[in-house]
């Protein structure tokens, strides 16, 4: 597997564990993972999508994102 490959918006999703209108959202929001237009397409690398869901690592659900107590 290639760590630069890259996912449609379902496969990114299918990664998180999330929807693809949660992901959608979070593009729009710009929360979510690094994303790539190319035309009217949208990818996400797949270490960008790792990346995201561990700076959002909590061991509390008062705890802010990226913060481990």
């Amino acid at each position: 597997m290639l760590t630069n490959e890259y996912l449609t918006t379902v496969e990114a999703a299918e990664l998180a564990r999330v929807s693809r209108d949660f992901l959608q959202h979070a593009r729009v929001a710009g929360t979510g993972p690094a994303f790539s237009k190319i035309g009217k397409r949208v990818v996400y690398a797949r270490i960008d999508v790792i990346a995201w869901l561990q700076a959002n690592r909590r061991t509390s659900t008062s705890a802010s994102a990226g913060v481990l107590t």
